[in-house]
């Protein structure tokens, strides 16, 4: 094998995160910088994801971060490919009393945040969303501003405008073996050796193995969550907000030619993402399907057209570990969204690309990725379960 390239970055995954960082790195002409993945961009969680991008969050920082994505998302897009976003606006409701007290709570927090949000009454949900009933909805939050997007679609975005900048992607081919030698992280493939002065972990549910393989576990856990796309009849316009009932956890938001997709929540137990099963459950399925009976009458006779299952990373605190890895010189990670990296990537990507030409030292770190640093984390990882994802409260283990 011929001797090893010298580069200043090398990425593990070319998932939405991987790609935005790259993107980020070119614009600041940080480089060479190499991107490798064993697959092909967006072939892992993020083709998997939903795409819903809501600032109805729990963390202030959060907020900032998806907003600066909502941002980048609306921008590339409206240049590269006008269908990979829309702003749809974004509710969530319950018709229990203790959530409902948590919508207000939720409401009043997001709103000295700077998100536009309001409650919205049962007769108004029932305008935006025709096929559901809402008669027995207690409390619910609206936000005009949210949208979606196609996960794919922005991920090679990214990956073409990071080709386009002179970014490296060696893309399709397994690299066997990850490690530090000689003050350098080496990643070696068959047919190509490559040392870079810091390396950024950003394969997702791969991650937690890689990490540990170079000696520097992090507190993850891979979980399996399902999602589907169903053909009500009549089809439904693109318009249709993103909604979610607490009660249920379930989510639906409008897909294209008139389609929707639907989803519910984590599965608190570890999955492993090279064997896990990639096909919706039948308990999922039969899930949806009295969710739409109860929620959505007007979708109970919609068709299937197909179900299917990612596996995303959950973190003890449900905030991801962005920034350097304790203890471990030159060697970064973006990772452990729980279930949020599409929402977050665009942001969060742009944060960390600030602080790897910034060098180090100089403060950025603690400035722009202060509480989500992997250094909040000290010892090795202890077990722990996944979190809910869409939920309404700040702290590990909200109610609702």
């Amino acid at each position: 094998m011929t001797a090893p390239e010298r580069v200043e970055v090398v990425i593990l995954g070319a998932g939405i995160a991987g790609c935005a960082l790259a993107h980020h790195l070119a614009a600041r002409q940080v480089g060479p910088v190499v991107v490798y993945d064993p697959a092909t961009p967006g072939a892992g969680a993020t083709g998997r994801a939903a795409g819903i991008v809501t600032e109805q969050l729990w963390n202030r920082w959060d907020v900032e971060v998806t907003r600066a994505s909502k941002a980048e998302y609306a921008a590339l897009a409206e240049r590269w490919d006008p269908s990979a976003y829309s702003i749809n606006g974004f509710a969530r409701w319950t018709r229990e009393a203790a959530p409902a007290d948590g919508i207000a709570e939720s409401i009043a927090r997001l709103r000295s945040w700077g998100v536009a949000v309001a409650p919205i009454d049962p007769a108004e949900l029932a305008r935006r969303v025709p096929a559901g009933r809402f008669s027995d909805v207690r409390a619910a939050m609206w936000s005009p501003d949210d949208a979606v997007v196609t996960p794919s679609a922005m991920n090679e975005i990214y990956a073409e405008r990071a080709r386009a900048a002179g970014v490296d992607l060696e893309l399709g081919v397994p690299w066997t073996a990850f490690h530090r030698s000689d003050g350098a992280w080496e990643v070696e493939s068959r047919t190509r050796r490559v040392r870079a002065t810091r390396a950024v972990l950003a394969a997702g549910a791969w991650s937690k193995r890689i990490a540990s393989s170079a000696g520097h576990p992090l507190p993850l856990v891979p979980y399996r969550t399902q999602a589907a796309v169903l053909r009500p009849t009549p089809a439904e316009p693109e318009t249709l907000p993103s909604v979610h009932d607490i009660d249920l956890d379930v989510y639906v938001r409008p897909e294209a030619n008139g389609r929707i997709l639907a989803g519910d929540g984590t599965e608190h137990v570890e999955a492993d993402p090279e064997t896990f099963r990639p096909g919706g459950d039948e308990a999922f399925v039969g899930h949806l399907a009295e969710s739409f009976e109860s929620r959505f009458p007007g979708w109970a006779e919609a068709e299937m057209v197909r179900a299917w299952a990612g596996v995303c990373t959950a973190t003890p605190d449900r905030r991801p570990l962005i920034g350097p890895v304790t203890g471990a010189i030159g060697l970064y990670a973006i990772t452990g969204f729980n279930g949020f990296g599409v929402m977050r990537a665009g942001g969060a990507a742009a944060r960390l690309a600030e602080v790897l030409s910034a060098g180090e030292g100089d403060g950025s770190a603690e400035r722009l990725l202060g509480p989500v640093l992997p250094t909040r984390f000290s010892g090795p990882p202890v077990p722990f379960r996944p979190r809910a994802g869409f939920t309404l409260e700040a702290g590990d283990d909200p109610r609702f």
